[in-house]
């Protein structure tokens, strides 16, 4: 009896693998030119990071002079599995360094063509999602391809140690794939799951899954709360056992800015407001783009102000129209759970980066156009709302944006392909960093020029105002340089 359930069993489960093959193949065919673009013009844009080098910013710990990734002893993949790595637990992440080590070596332009090929695989899987939700598959493709070509990519692209979000934004897909359906099966649920504890082995910021698919439960397939949030107990679980874990690997502040760190929480709030709306002008208009940046802390009570009152503004215009307007309150809900990891609610060093805005753009962008299409309704212009919806002015206004977001990620792309060129650029955008002189003095002193170095580290303390571990990191450096210099002399 029981060897026959065990074979049914096995059946069944041969029998959907089976199905969700014929389901992929059948839609690939059905849409195999749209995908087919939107890889090659990836490729494209893409292609000159395979020439691109290791950078001195976390490339260093994670390949460059990581032990974990050059060797498969057992003890050395069971401290893989089981030990962070700058300060992250991404074990699946450091796994993928350790296949390509085995590879290629420190051949940079390896660990290159695997990021692109990841964000590559991440367009698709965008294009796929927005595809089967909203049934437009040129809306789909714009989406995906804004998503893919966008120059705040850069970041993630360009630089390998952005693995980890390349790597965990796949995973989270997939378990988006499999969650996001009005009506759900057993096996949905379960392959939902799967990929979510992968994505969780990755990067621990895929912990927003369970909120946005409870977010989604609630407003578009409007099934209760308690009913939705009971089949996320596992999800959950998982995820709570992920931030402990990461919490518990966070033992030291080092590197990027420490200023904030420790603030009281009501001001890292009031903080988040404004850097959300300058999210917002970036994918607008990305423009004066850095690996770091300085957002202002002081002196800017009254743009706090008006950025409270604006999400305030937003936050009722959501809870107004959230049964009227379910996908748009759906899209924005999820923008903000994707970005709530790195708001520094949980202390990070950094207050904001290209890279954050890696996934969340493409909830955003959805809103943005399904709310400009209801806007039109709803003023009743009817040739603005057909010539919104006509196939020819779609068509031209996505071939329009993609060349202005290829033209700028091209010109963007150079930036991140050595030290070099990206502390040179770090240093005319945000010169008032400390983080960024000091990367800067390191760059030049790996080059041998010593007096521009030490100058950069000096400009660092005369004018940057760095904290007092910052102060003593200088200091050190200065006079184990001097030391050098002398004795070459």
């Amino acid at each position: 009896m029981s060897s026959s359930l065990v074979d049914q069993s096995d059946n069944q489960s041969m029998s959907f693998s089976r199905t969700l093959w014929r389901q992929f193949q059948i839609w690939f065919l059905n849409n195999l030119w749209p995908v087919l673009g939107l890889l090659a013009v990836t490729a494209l844009v893409y292609a000159p990071v395979v020439k691109f080098g290791f950078l001195n910013w976390d490339d260093t710990w994670y390949v460059v002079r990581n032990d974990l990734i050059k060797s498969w002893h057992p003890a050395n993949l069971y401290r893989i599995a089981t030990e962070p790595v700058a300060r992250n637990f991404a074990p699946l992440t450091i796994s993928t360094f350790l296949i390509e080590h085995s590879l290629w070596g420190l051949w940079a332009g390896g660990y290159h063509l695997t990021n692109l090929a990841l964000h590559a695989l991440n367009a698709v899987l965008v294009f796929g999602l927005i595809e089967r939700l909203s049934k437009n598959k040129l809306l789909a493709w714009g989406i995906a391809a804004t998503f893919a070509l966008h120059p705040l990519q850069v970041e993630t692209v360009a630089w390998i140690s952005s693995r980890k979000t390349l790597l965990s934004t796949a995973f989270m897909l997939a378990s988006l794939h499999c969650w996001l359906r009005i009506e759900r099966s057993g096996r949905h649920e379960g392959w939902g799951t799967l990929w979510l504890i992968l994505g969780l082995l990755s990067k621990a910021s895929v912990v927003v899954v369970p909120p946005i698919v409870v977010v989604w439960d609630v407003i578009v397939a409007r099934k209760k709360m308690a009913e939705s949030i009971a089949k996320q107990i596992i999800p959950m679980f998982f995820s709570v056992m992920s931030i402990l874990v990461t919490m518990s690997a966070q033992t030291t502040i080092v590197g990027g800015m420490r200023g904030h760190i420790g603030a009281n929480k009501l001001w890292i709030v009031a903080m988040d407001c404004t850097i959300l709306w300058r999210y917002v002008a970036k994918m607008f208009v990305p423009t004066s783009l850095s690996v770091l940046y300085n957002p202002a802390t002081t002196g800017i009570s009254h743009w706090i102000a008006l950025s409270v009152i604006g999400w305030l503004l937003c936050a009722a215009l959501a809870w107004r129209y959230h049964q009227k307007y379910p996908l748009i309150v759906f899209c924005f809900a999820t923008w903000i759970l994707l970005l709530v990891p790195v708001l520094n609610l949980f202390p990070i060093t950094t207050l904001m980066n290209d890279r954050y805005l890696y996934l969340p753009m493409v909830p955003f962008f959805c809103g943005v156009l399904l709310g400009v299409n209801e806007l039109l309704k709803a003023i009743q212009i009817k040739r603005l709302t057909e010539a919104f919806h006509a196939v020819k002015f779609q068509t031209a206004s996505i071939l329009a944006v993609v060349t202005l977001l290829c033209w700028g990620t091209l010109s963007y792309l150079p930036v991140w392909s050595q030290p070099l060129t990206l502390w040179h650029h770090a240093q005319q955008e945000t010169p008032s960093l400390t983080v960024v002189q000091i990367q800067w003095a390191n760059t030049l002193m790996d080059l041998g020029e010593v007096d521009a170095a030490t100058k950069a580290l000096q400009y660092a303390l005369d004018n940057c105002e760095p904290d007092e571990f910052d102060q003593k990191r200088i200091q050190a450096k200065l006079e184990e340089w001097s030391s050098a210099n002398f004795d070459e002399v």
